[in-house]
């Protein structure tokens, strides 16, 4: 029963391509839809947790103002208060259980000119242990010292696209100088390659310095972006953000009830406030996939009806011959889920295309979700089967005598 009433749909497919392909359209645009924002947040969330664990062992960082995540995952910092102060960094290193060492740090975007290029760079202002925290070490020449922070040096190391754009070639860089505002920094080393990290930054442009140099010698100013933390394997991840949230509140006279001006992030919560981030556009590609099924589902019913008032004859036929409503029935049925698994398959396969295709050329984790793919092959059968409920109906009701008077 079956190889006949696929060739019978085949046949009809065939004699009417350009009506079969716009009954799939909508069906395929839906598994499209539907399928493909499965995979991209699938893949955003485990590139953030590729990047989260390059952040450094057991980080815990604490930033002032509050931090938001962008529609396509990215971390942003904002409404950042100046009452964050190195003494501030200070206390919670010292008296937050769990933490075995910190860093202060300051972020800046800022026009950093070498030899010959000039370029926009992330700066970043910290202590020497900032390599052991975050896992950042330098590749070419060394990392500054304890020596260097005290005296307020001029110094500074390179990540090594920055290294690249601004000499031509890393190695070129070490014992050169670069100019911020007209102040050069003698330029130590450059950093080990790390990417992207969690927030979206590209680590390898970035301008490492002493803290104490960016704060006297080139920035002028007594705040601070906030401090990372290195937290020992058995502190637990609550406790140590109601220690900071407590110490924070108390040195910044923040009252019962009053919205805190710093942000206590771990690694875990960067991951999952990215997820939340990510499930608006999972939402949202949602209820457009919906939307494009529920098209090519009334498409499907359309152009079935169609079909049932084109073939009464040969429906007629069958039914004298000694055809049963319920082969009529199961026909229409066949057809009707065989045009919409077609195009969630079409749509299922294309996703794959574009899944691959995409994460080899931006280097992101491949990910293909099977589950995902056969749900929504598996829904597009049973839409199509749905749609072509009525008009099979309709079909197996014919009237023998009405055809063939006709």
């Amino acid at each position: 029963m079956l190889p006949l009433n696929l060739n019978i749909a085949l046949s009809s497919l065939s004699a009417h391509k350009l009506r079969a392909v716009l009954a799939m359209l909508g069906v395929f645009l839906g598994a499209l839809a539907f399928t493909g924002v499965q995979h991209v947040s699938k893949i955003m969330v485990r590139q953030s947790e590729i990047e989260t664990e390059k952040l450094g062992p057991n980080l815990f960082s604490v930033m002032a103002g509050s931090v938001r995540f962008t529609r396509g995952g990215g971390m942003r910092q904002s409404g950042g208060s100046r009452n964050f102060l190195l003494s501030d960094a200070q206390a919670i290193i010292d008296t937050v259980p769990g933490v075995l060492a910190g860093t202060p740090f300051i972020t800046a975007t800022m026009p950093v000119r070498g030899d010959a290029a000039a370029v926009n760079t992330q700066v970043m202002a910290c202590w020497p242990n900032y390599q052991q925290i975050r896992s950042f070490r330098a590749d070419i020449g060394r990392f500054f010292d304890w020596r260097e922070v005290e005296a307020r040096a001029k110094v500074c190391v390179l990540g090594r696209k920055t290294a690249e754009r601004l000499f031509g070639k890393p190695e070129l860089a070490v014992g050169k100088d670069v100019y911020m505002f007209r102040a050069g920094f003698r330029v130590l080393g450059v950093m080990e390659t790390k990417g992207r990290d969690v927030s979206g930054q590209d680590q390898d442009e970035v301008m490492l310095l002493p803290i104490t140099t960016y704060m006297r010698r080139a920035s002028n100013q007594q705040w601070i972006s906030g401090v990372f933390l290195q937290l020992d394997k058995d502190a637990g991840v609550e406790a140590v953000t109601a220690a900071v949230n407590a110490v924070m509140r108390e040195r910044h006279g923040i009252g019962p009830g009053e919205d805190d001006d710093f942000t206590a992030l771990s690694a875990a919560d960067a991951i999952e406030l990215q997820r939340q981030a990510l499930d608006l556009m999972t939402t949202l590609g949602g209820i457009s996939s919906t939307i494009s099924f529920a098209v090519g589902g009334m498409g499907i019913l359309s152009i079935m009806i169609l079909v049932v008032r084109s073939r009464r004859v040969e429906i007629g036929v069958r039914r004298a011959v000694g055809g049963r409503r319920r082969d009529i029935v199961r026909q229409f049925l066949f057809e009707s889920g065989l045009m919409a698994g077609l195009g969630g398959g079409l749509g299922v396969v294309v996703t794959v295309i574009l899944v691959v295709v995409g994460c080899t050329l931006a280097k992101l984790p491949l990910i293909i979700d099977p589950v995902s793919l056969a749900v929504t092959l598996f829904g597009s059968c049973l839409l199509g089967v749905a749609a072509g409920a009525y008009p099979a109906w309709q079909a197996a009701n014919i009237e023998i005598l009405d055809v063939l008077k006709s």
